[in-house]
This record gives C-alpha cells, structure tokens and sequence, in this order.
C-alpha cells in the first residue's frame, strides 16, 4: 500500500462507517472493513508521518488521563424552560406571538443524554466540551473522538460550535448493565446516567466500548447564512452528522399538540430514551429579535412528557427463581399510577444491589417506569424513614424446592436440578449441541412434556414411551419416535460431553474437558484441593463444582447409570512443540473449521480459550480477524496466521 492507497482506503473506511453508524445503511460487511482497517493499521505503523486526522485509527485513545481541564464555550449554552401541559403551551405561545406573530415551529425530540459542545476550526474536529455550567466545561476531546457518529473532519472550514446529546441506546444500556452485573459492578441508574459516565472516563477505550451515539440539535457560534433553523439543521446533517428520528415543522397550538401525542404515543419506540419535545421558532430572524432571559431563551421551550418517576413505599420483598435457577429479589411496592400504568412491582436485579442502596422494607423510593419492562428502584429517601424500616435479610435456601443456594456474592443459584422453576432450562441445556445434541428436543416440546407431567427432572426424559408421546397434542407416530431414537443414541457420549451437559455454574466445554481427563467418573469424589491442582480451575470453579454434586449426587449417579457414558482414556502427553502448555485463541475464518483446529491444538498440548487476555500465548488468525485481532495487538500478544502456525509446526 503507497500513500494515495493509505489515503483513499481511509476515505472509503470513512464512507463505510458513515453509512453504518449515521445512516444506519451498511454498504459493506465487517469482513470488508475489518481487512481494509487491518492494512490502514499496518501502513500506520510504518507510515506514521502520514497519519490522516480522520484515520479511524485515531478514534480510539490509550492514554489513561490524571483528570479534564476545564474550557469555554464560545458561546453560551442556555438551558430551557419547561412546560408540562397543554395550559404551559398555551402560556408560551401567548407570550411568544407577542414578540412576532409570522413565525412557525420546529419541533423535535428530546433526548435523555448528556450535552455536548463540538468545535470544528477549519473542517476539523479540534474540541470537545462538555455543557458544564453553559458556560464553561469540561475538556474532553480524546473521549470524543471515540464516538463513532461525530465526523472528525468536516467540509465546513469557518470555525462552528455544533451542539447535541450524547445518549446511549436502549439495548445497549441492558448489555452495559448486565456485563456490570457479572463483573460486580454498580449498575447504571438509567441511559442519562450511562451516557454522562461514558463521557468523562479517565480511559478513553472505555468510552470507546460504550458505543455511544451523538445527535445534534442545534449550533452555537457560526457563519451560516440560513433564514430558517429547519435548513440550518439539514445543513448540518449533510456535513456528516446522524439526523435525529422526527423533526417536525407545524404552524401553532394544534399542530405543536398533534406532533407532541404522537411522540408521547410512539415513545417507546425510539431507540433511545426521551423525556419531552423541544419546541422552537423556524425562523432565524426572529430568533434574533426575541433574545434571551437571563436564564433560558425567549424562542424555544421543551415540552416535557408525563413523568416516569413517581415516589412509592416498599411492602415486602419476594424472590422468584429464574429458568437457570438464579434467585431475584423483586419489590413489592404501593400501587402506582405512573403514566396510567398502575405499577405494583420494581426489579431489584440482586442482592448486592439491595446492600449498595440500602433498600428496606417500608422505605419511601423512587421507581422508574420505562416501556413495558418492570420498574426500578433508583433511590431511597433516607430521610424519610421512622423507625419502622426492617432490613431483607440474605436467603440461604431456595423458595420453591428449599435447598441450599450456591451463594458466590452478586449470584445466588439454585443447583438443584429436579427444582420446578429450573426443569425446563436444564434440560434445554442438557439436549443442547454442546452437550449431548439430542435432537428434537427444542423448548415448545419440553415445555409440553413438562406441563403434562412426564418430565420432573432430566432423568424422567428416559422414562418416556411412545404411547406417553402419543398422548400429547401435536406428537405423531414417525415424530415421537425420532424423540426416542435421539434420546437411545444420547447413551454412551463422551463423558466430558455429560459433564457438560449438568450445568454446572462456570464450568464449559473447556473445564469439562479438564474434569473429565483429570478424574473420570471419580469427578464426583473429588475434593476442592485435587480440583484446584487441574490447570485453568480455581477456587471459585471448584467450588461450584463441589456445591453442585452435594446437591445433586444422587441424580448424576443416576444420570451416569443410563446415560453409560464413555470414561476418558488418558492421553499420552503431547511431543514437545511450540504450542505445547500454551493458551491460544482462534479468530477468523481458515481453511478447516474452528473446531478443526481447535482439536489439533489441543492434541498438542494447548489450552484453546474463547476470549483473548494478558496470559494468551498466541493468536492464531484467519480472514475476518475481528475484535479479538485488535485486542490481542492491544497487548502485544503474538498474533500469527493459520498458515504461520502450520509452519511453525513443520520447521
């Protein structure tokens, strides 16, 4: 690759990701634009003169900073005034049409994110502030530059403060949370919360990783020329920037109502939060002649939406039992009405979550509704209580088959595999590929065979007859037979393949393997200190491990009885070799199947992972190296093709 070649594969990447993150219309797939990107980077690094600003290379910061400076905005940041309903409008439009009678409205959504200020000095994206007190902010360009919807160069060479919010979609928001959960973090109050937080990370990869989106919703200092703000703003999508869903041009009380309805009606619907419309006058002039307050403009107001926080009391609080057999505390709170939806129920997502709030029962809250999802718990007025506050005290045994949970902190587990709330997921899992691959039993089936009574728990699956299926509504002679084959040829698996198949809390593919090699049928006589000397099972693992068999001894032994699994033969240590004890990682597509090479591997002696970190070895790659590829180079993980690792083995 020459210079003209790094320059336009920097444009064409450019292209890709406008279409695929501004207009939300991929003309390309991730494998073509993760090769192109792959050689952008090999060229940088050798080229590094010739580093182009807009390079997407240069989204991504590593430098974890001490603290933000402050700076100014060119011009003010004004807040709004707020109306609530129809009388506000009203109020607003009388006082508005006093200043100029001649004029129309540009509504728009509100988003519930965090503002943001853009400079852009001579078609380049130079600062990033945050809205701070409108007057000055904080400095956080590096963070910026990460958000994949904010062009880093523009057409546009007269200097121009460009003005929007910083949100975070609604799915996105679940994934940053759940992926919290599991690491044993807060959680995020609600999108506003997140999206703030993303902004003024110390770490700009963890901005990076929080994919969020900005949206722009006016400007501030400028040279634009336009009469009217609805052609400004076009303007300014066209430089690059993501348009906002439903912007609205209308004339007076009842067309502003119409677009206001319509928006509370299809809320839920956006992708990502709102809390109000935004209404103000199209035409620049008049704009101009009106003026400011000194606190909010005279031109523009936000029409804000029905609140979805409402201050409720806590009544008790009850566990339900997931299909996994994770326990869930969830509020019972005071009926409700929030938006003419009667709430009765908050999630409490779990038990560390009640102990980092300080959630008792009798304590006034504050709940938040969005959707159709049940509510949460987002604070606690402390100061409201008496006296008569009771603390939830910890569960130790299950509530619906009251054995003993598995408690590791954040997680607490019913292991029970006969437990009623978890039959039908353990035998999902059971049947799945991974594990015994029993073909046939998707979830509508084993739902119909637990709902009936035939199936209490996995074992019962191998009780069933064909005049029992024949019984069932749906179940056909030639299908319920193909049932009972798939179950007949389930016997004699390996016996990783049925250690896999249990469900064991953290234990996979890849520590069934080790368990299975290591002890055999013994697995279930194994003590913590025999179970932790196995490479790549620790103390957590082992643990579950433990507490697993305690509580369903009697049904593995069972299980293994039927099942007659095939006890591993010990595999006669691997030759020395150059992957011999190492952790590798596979990414991309090669010349055989994953799984392929994945096997030869681990005939040599290596510990194949899923996920690369600080102890891979290596990482082997093929065409469409994705995230993996990035991360391993991030940590100077030796990454090599398929074709290399073929060589190595050869020399």
């Amino acid at each position: 690759m020459n210079l003209d070649d790094y320059i336009k594969a920097v444009e064409t990447l450019n292209l890709y990701a406008h279409h695929y993150y501004v207009l939300d219309d991929p003309i390309t797939t991730d494998e073509v634009y993760d090769i192109l990107y792959h050689k952008v980077v090999a060229y940088e690094k050798i080229n590094q003169k010739d580093i182009q600003s807009n390079s997407p290379t240069q989204r991504v910061g590593d430098a974890i900073r001490d603290g933000f400076t402050k700076a100014s905005h060119l011009s003010r940041m004004w807040s709004l005034e707020d109306i609530f309903d129809s009388n506000g409008l009203e109020r607003w439009l009388t006082k508005t049409y006093k200043l100029d009678a001649n004029i129309s409205f540009y509504c728009e959504p509100k988003f519930d994110g965090a503002s943001l200020n853009l400079i852009y000095e001579d078609g380049v994206l130079v600062q990033g502030i945050t809205r701070g007190d409108g007057t000055i902010g904080e400095l956080i360009t590096p963070n910026v530059k990460t958000i994949q919807s904010i062009p880093l160069t523009i057409k546009h060479k007269e200097r121009i403060e460009i003005r929007g919010e910083v949100v975070i979609f609604k799915d996105e928001f679940e994934k940053i949370n759940q992926a919290r959960l599991k690491n044993d973090e807060a959680v995020f109050a609600n999108p506003r919360n997140a999206a703030a937080g993303s902004l003024r990370q110390l770490d700009s990869s963890i901005t990076a990783s929080r994919n969020l989106v900005f949206l722009p919703y006016g400007v501030g200092e400028n040279t634009l020329e336009h009469k009217l703000l609805s052609d400004k703003m076009n303007f300014i999508y066209d430089l690059g920037f993501r348009k906002p869903p439903n912007s609205s041009l209308c004339n007076g009380f009842e067309g502003i109502e119409e677009i206001y309805k319509t928006m509370i009606r299809e809320r839920e619907s956006y992708a990502m939060m709102l809390d109000g419309m935004v209404i103000k006058v199209n035409e620049i002039s008049s704009q101009i002649d009106m003026g400011y307050t000194v606190k909010v403009p005279r031109f523009s107001v936000a029409y804000k939406f029905p609140a979805v926080e409402k201050i409720t009391r806590v009544k008790e609080i009850i566990l339900q039992v997931g299909r996994t057999g994770a326990v869930t505390p969830v509020a019972i709170v005071e009926p409700t009405d929030i938006d003419g939806v009667v709430v009765e129920r908050a999630t409490l997502h779990n038990f560390d979550e009640i102990d980092r709030k300080d959630i008792r029962i009798n304590d006034k809250v504050i709940i938040l509704r969005s959707g159709d999802v049940i509510p949460k718990i987002i604070k606690v007025l402390r100061h409201e209580r008496n006296g008569d506050e009771v603390a939830v005290i910890r569960p130790s045994t299950c509530p619906v088959c009251k054995s003993e949970l598995l408690d590791e902190g954040v997680l607490l587990k019913c292991q029970n595999l006969a437990c009623e709330a978890r039959v039908v997921n353990a035998i999902m899992y059971f049947a799945s590929k991974p594990c015994l691959n029993i073909d046939g039993l998707g979830v509508k089936i084993v739902e119909a065979l637990f709902n009936a009574g035939f199936v209490k728990n996995v074992t019962d699956l191998f009780d069933l007859t064909l005049e029992r299926l024949l019984s069932l509504e749906g179940f056909k002679e030639k299908k319920s037979q193909n049932l009972l084959n798939a179950l007949e040829n389930a016997k004699g698996c390996d016996y990783w393949r049925f250690i896999n198949s249990l469900g064991i809390e953290h234990v996979g593919e890849v520590a069934s393997k080790t368990l299975s090699d290591h002890f055999g049928f013994a697995f279930v006589e194994a003590t913590k200190e025999q179970i932790i000397t196995c490479d790549g099972i620790g103390e957590e693992m082992a643990e579950s491990v433990l507490e697993f068999v305690r509580v369903n001894k009697e049904i593995i032994l069972n299980l293994q009885n039927i099942l007659q699994p095939l006890e591993p033969v010990k595999k006669e240590e691997a030759k020395e070799n150059p992957f011999k004890s190492k952790t590798v990682v596979l990414t991309g597509t090669m010349s055989a199947s994953r799984g392929a090479i994945k096997e030869v591997l681990e005939n040599l002696g290596a510990k194949v992972s899923g996920s690369v970190s600080k102890k891979t070895d290596f990482l082997i790659y093929g065409e469409d190296a994705g995230s993996k590829y990035d991360k391993a180079m991030k940590l100077n993980v030796t990454c090599i093709t398929e074709e290399e690792m073929r060589e190595m083995l050869h020399d």
